[in-house]
């Protein structure tokens, strides 16, 4: 566990200025950042993004394969390790802006499997100093407070509560790897009073200490997203708290769209909320014309479809290197107006927005996306696999479980779900690969072919 203050992070991130422009390192430029997740990582992304530098975060958890052809597309400028980054904060310090003046780099596969960055280019100075002041207000971010951070710092929402804390001033506790009985000291013992925490690390408190919240009711702010809150757990939060001081929102890498105060979920159960300052939301077809200035949209039939946000010019962005998939995501050339991520939803009379379903390709275990095609086109070179087509279903613990149903190679004998987990293992980071594999004898399609992966958990007769 770690504790970093704003007046020890401020001269770590200068160092880190200084060090980026001494190898070279100008503004609007790539680093990938593969350090160890903790108080320097974050001073080092900050340090960056305040110089104009954007860092690539790319999850810990993937393979060598896997990272290097994400390192390959990004481009970078420069690839920090620990070593590397030590030798920067040692080193004399450069200049910053008050504020970041870029978002960080994320990669994200979305529906087809191919993971695509997420890139949002330079900000002006009007910009850069909008979108700290949007969080800021938004999360109420102060010198006071002292926010847990019980995620790594590959996660973009770690990097805005703990960044947005040390930027007004405040302290981070950084746990590390998540473990509930220290999440429960630090609470306990070193005054925090913010925190995000995806549905499975409240379970774990939950769990850890005896069935109840209570001990985190000191907080003055607890958030949650990443994936569905079951509602008893939820109802655990507002009672350890009160209903003001819980927090949801909904978003994407892409974006942010609503956010939402527990006494709102309790008013309107399954609402995420309504949109964030800024945006203006839409429920429409996915051909549908939208506004271009985001005034008005019309709705789909019977009030539902897809989920559209038109965000402030410093929500913008574009897939890096993919011009298709930006014009997909849009509903303009630029990348202004509307955007979508292919969630479905409604909105009601007072603009409050419920999600009627995630992407169908797209599970959440433990808050982090895990998409089904990216793991298919792996699973599809084991021995014995013919076609194989992965779903999520229902986990207590994770939200959801990898899954996979597998049918036969004609060719040959039929798979072994042991030897299938097993080539897993060597070919995917441990958040992707199957917990269960099922062999069967054909997969559900619809009438045009297409595999009907919300079906499969049905067909098997296990909780989808």
């Amino acid at each position: 566990m770690e504790v970093l203050t704003a007046a020890q992070a401020e001269p770590m991130q200068r160092a880190v200025a200084g060090g980026l422009a001494r190898h070279g390192v100008a503004r609007g430029e790539r680093i990938v950042v593969a350090t160890t997740s903790g108080a320097a990582m974050l001073t080092l992304i900050l340090g960056a993004l305040r110089s104009g530098i954007v860092p690539v975060l790319l999850n810990s958890a993937l393979l060598a394969d896997e990272r290097a052809a994400l390192e390959r597309d990004a481009e970078p400028s420069l690839i920090v390790d620990d070593e590397l980054l030590a030798q920067l904060l040692a080193g004399p310090p450069g200049e910053l802006a008050p504020w970041p003046l870029a978002r960080p780099m994320h990669y994200t596969s979305g529906t087809t499997g191919v993971p695509k960055g997420v890139w949002s280019g330079l900000l002006d100075e009007v910009e850069a100093a909008a979108l700290l002041a949007e969080e800021a207000d938004q999360w109420g971010f102060g010198p006071a407070d002292r926010h847990l951070v019980c995620s790594p710092f590959h996660h973009s929402v770690s990097i805005r509560f703990g960044g947005g804390t040390l930027l007004a001033g405040g302290t981070v506790v950084v746990l590390g790897r998540f473990d509930a009985a220290e999440a429960l000291d630090a609470v306990a013992t070193l005054g925090v009073t913010t925190s995000f925490m995806v549905p499975a690390h409240l379970q774990r408190i939950h769990a850890a200490a005896g069935g109840t919240l209570a001990p985190l009711g000191a907080l003055r702010s607890l958030v949650h997203a990443g994936a569905p809150c079951p509602p008893p757990l939820q109802r655990a939060a507002v009672e350890a708290l009160d209903a003001d001081r819980v927090w949801e929102f909904y978003g994407s890498t892409e974006g942010q769209f609503t956010a939402c105060s527990a006494r709102e979920w309790l008013e309107r159960p399954g609402t995420v909320g309504r949109a964030r300052a800024g945006r203006r939301l839409a429920v429409a077809a996915a051909d549908a014309e939208l506004d271009p200035l985001g005034r008005s949209a019309p709705l789909a039939p019977a009030g539902e479809g897809v989920v559209w946000c038109c965000p402030p010019s410093w929500g913008r962005f574009s897939y890096w290197g993919d011009a298709d998939k930006t014009a997909q995501a849009w509903r303009s050339a630029d990348g202004s107006g509307w955007f979508t991520v292919g969630d479905l939803g409604r909105i009601d009379d007072d603009g409050y927005l419920f999600l009627e379903g995630r992407r169908d390709d797209l599970i959440i275990s433990g808050g982090v996306n895990v998409y089904p095609a990216e793991v298919e086109r792996v699973l599809v070179d084991a021995p014995g696999v013919g076609e194989v087509a992965v779903f999520g279903r229902a986990d207590e613990r994770w939200g959801q479980r990898v899954c996979a149903a597998v049918v036969p190679d004609p060719g040959g004998p039929a798979p072994d779900p042991e030897v299938i987990l097993g080539w897993a293992r060597q070919h995917l980071a441990a958040h992707k690969r199957p917990k269960e594999v099922h062999v069967v004898d054909d997969l559900p399609r619809t009438s045009t072919g297409k595999v009907q992966r919300l079906r499969i958990a049905a067909t098997l007769g296990v909780s989808g």
